[in-house]
């Protein structure tokens, strides 16, 4: 008799490093895929240039603190695995050669495909050959005139040992014959490039007949470096820059936070080297002595093919043929028939989609409430934003016109530190309550609240975003904003407020979700919802658009969703740490990431929640440092109509993207989305464009 044996499949174990990828690894992924956009055709070419710097300024970033951070832990003895199972010296391992394979690519893109088609276009960076006699007498004069004052070469002998070089700074090292006035033989000399001086130099109109012609300054120093040695023979120039760790330590136990800051920044210009860049010809004994000098190996050595600092090459040239058709964001209808924006806020929640829709109603709403006599607070928390910002200037003048402000300003703000400090001076003399919010934590919440006295009776209007405060930003980065008179998220506002002027316990909130506290507990609560609901056989569905997805707990429930059959899309811009698509693990996870002409930076949770659904937008990503040491909120979108349009226009106009979308494999490569045959071209970005007017 023939027994039937039910087999059961086998279920795979996965370890570690099949399970996460290494975070560091994920975001170097992002910035390839930046530099890829350089070679695009989808865009202009100067958009395509400006692509290849904002990669330079991407990468200085990523060596400055990925790498510094790395080299920190290698040189604590610290050999213990991330989640992915690699240690601190084979992941500095793998960046060394991806980033020596990226680097040499960007000097071949820029050498053969930008720059001859910018010559195309009469824009030109010249060679200190290709100069006319007539040009070369106004480079000579130039330099005599404008670079030789403000140069300071330094001969390296006993009495002038090797000189302290700032942070990314462009420099010359400098060999030479013969002896100086002192009967000295020094053979090196380096000769710092001020920061005061243009990197790039336009000639005058009536030697090039009106075309962009451009000289670089290392050119124009190279070709007069001997006149900086009077009596001596400078037998060889070579540009090179040292990058150095930037990140800044600060005891939490400071007593004034703004003043451990400024003398912390001043650390970061001569932090420990991590990364030295030469020219391409320069010979191996000098760029052996300056590895020796800056304690570096030869694997972070970078030989470029062009000049060292591509960050400050020029983009801003008069050719709107090759730049993106210019955009004027628009101002929604309920906006413009309101006769003020507290009277549009009471008619309904407005939603403000960045850039497509205009930044110019946050800075009305606080504007209309600096001037209104009826308004006696303004509370706002300031991220990044400048103390030349009209944000800024509003807040102050509400001040002096005897408003109650208070602001709560991120000191820490990675960059923007010097700036916050100045936004923080400018508003205390303005007479505003000034805030550094919670030592330890960041903060990092997008959060304006107005009282303004209606009847007799206090009225709270409130806005929160997925954004920084920041006009500039509201222009190239996707963001949302939420106008609400909301009781319930008004009165969570104020409570947050107070949580971060004030003593006390956390705030007990009714709408809003906040980090430190309740955010990471309640996603992971939405997600066992929908895995309760794909187990009992309804619809279960989660998209999150993020910038990042670290957190090990929050990547280890999506694999148990995806196992009990919970669809999910992730739209995340730059580092996942997940890995989609793996069998018996990941299968019904589909992760893509979105690279165009906006930054995408929208914050965007959806949770199919059995018809009823929830849509959540948030300043945090789902990265351990925002979830556990920074203060967020993250919001609910209550009205239909906002919400509908958020999942059609904020999640499924993204997923349906074919020509801007990389796709994550589950190997941890990613891959352009290609159109598939009979569909149509789906440019998220362009049609967004087009849809919101």
């Amino acid at each position: 008799m023939n027994t039937a044996v039910n087999e059961t499949p086998t279920q795979i174990e996965y370890a570690y490093n099949d399970r996460y990828i290494n975070r560091e690894l994920s975001i170097l992924d992002f910035h390839l895929r930046v530099l890829e956009q350089a070679v695009d055709p989808l865009h202009p070419l100067l958009e395509r240039m400006n692509f290849l710097l904002i990669f330079s300024r991407n990468l200085d970033e990523f060596f400055e603190i990925r790498v510094a951070g790395m080299m920190e832990q290698l040189d604590l003895g610290n050999e213990s695995h991330s989640p992915d199972g690699l240690t601190p010296k084979q992941v500095l391992e793998q960046i060394s050669k991806t980033t020596h394979e990226a680097i040499e690519r960007q000097y071949r893109i820029l050498n053969e495909e930008i720059l001859p088609k910018l010559r195309e276009e009469d824009i030109c960076f010249l060679r200190r050959g290709e100069l006319t006699p007539a040009q070369s007498a106004w480079v000579k004069k130039y330099f005599q005139e404008q670079v030789a004052p403000v140069l300071t070469p330094i001969s390296l002998d006993p009495a002038h040992p090797f000189p302290r070089l700032v942070n990314k700074s462009l420099n010359f090292i400098v060999t030479l014959e013969g002896k100086d006035a002192f009967g000295r033989q020094i053979d090196l000399a380096v000769v710092p490039a001020p920061r005061s001086l243009p990197r790039v130099v336009r000639l005058p109109d009536e030697l090039t007949d009106g075309k962009e012609h451009h000289v670089m300054l290392s050119a124009i120093i190279h070709e007069h470096v001997s006149d900086l040695f009077p009596g001596m023979t400078a037998t060889g120039c070579y540009q090179f820059r040292v990058t150095r760790n930037a990140d800044l330590a600060l005891n939490e136990d400071v007593e004034d936070l703004a003043k451990a800051l400024k003398g912390e920044l001043n650390s970061r210009r001569f932090g420990r080297a991590v990364r030295l860049e030469v020219t391409q010809n320069c010979p191996q004994n000098i760029y052996e002595y300056l590895l020796d000098e800056f304690d570096l190996h030869e694997s972070q050595l970078y030989k470029v093919h062009g000049p060292v600092n591509l960050a400050r090459l020029l983009t801003n040239f008069k050719r709107p043929h090759l730049r993106y058709d210019s955009h004027t964001p628009i101002i929604p209808k309920v906006l413009k028939k309101s006769e003020n924006i507290f009277s549009a806020m009471q008619k309904q929640d407005i939603l403000l989609h960045h850039p497509f829709e205009s930044f110019a109603p946050v800075i009305n709403l606080l504007r209309e409430a600096a001037r209104d006599p009826q308004v006696l607070a303004i509370k706002q928390t300031l991220y990044r934003s400048g103390p030349d910002s009209e944000i800024v200037q509003v807040l102050a003048e509400a001040a002096r016109n005897g408003k109650e402000v208070t602001a709560v300003i991120e000191l820490r703000a990675r960059f923007d530190e010097e700036s916050n400090i100045e936004v923080a001076n400018v508003l205390q003399e303005a007479g505003a309550v000034v805030v550094y919010g919670i030592v330890g934590y960041k903060t990092h919440a997008k959060m304006i609240l107005v009282i303004r006295r209606e009847n007799n009776k206090l009225v709270r209007y409130v806005h929160l975003g997925t954004g920084n405060y920041h006009a500039g930003n509201a222009r190239i980065y996707t963001d949302y904003g939420l106008l609400t008179t909301d009781k319930e998220l008004c009165e969570d506002v104020h409570r947050v407020f107070q949580e971060l002027t004030g003593m006390g316990k956390m705030a007990k909130l009714k709408k809003l979700l906040h980090a430190p506290f309740t955010l990471h507990a309640q996603l992971l609560n939405f997600i066992d919802d929908e895995i309760a609901n794909a187990k009992a056989g309804k619809p279960a569905q989660i998209i999150v658009k993020v910038n990042a997805l670290t957190e090990v707990q929050l990547i280890n429930k999506l694999y148990e969703a995806s196992q009990a059959g919970v669809q999910i899309d992730l739209i995340i811009r730059s580092i996942c740490c997940l890995r989609p698509g793996l069998p018996g693990l990941s299968e019904n996870i589909r992760v893509r990431s979105i690279v165009g002409r906006f930054l995408e930076h929208t914050r965007v949770y959806y949770f199919s929640n059995n018809g009823d659904a929830r849509i959540y937008c948030s300043s945090a990503d789902w990265m351990d440092r925002n979830l556990f040491n920074r203060v967020e909120a993250c919001f609910p979108i209550v009205d239909p109509a906002l919400k509908k349009r958020i999942y059609q226009q904020g999640l499924l106009t993204y997923l349906k993207d074919n020509q801007q979308a990389w796709l994550l494999q589950s190997d941890g490569t990613w891959l352009r989305a290609s159109v598939e045959a009979g569909k149509e071209l789906h440019n998220s970005q362009r049609l967004l464009l087009a849809e919101i007017k």
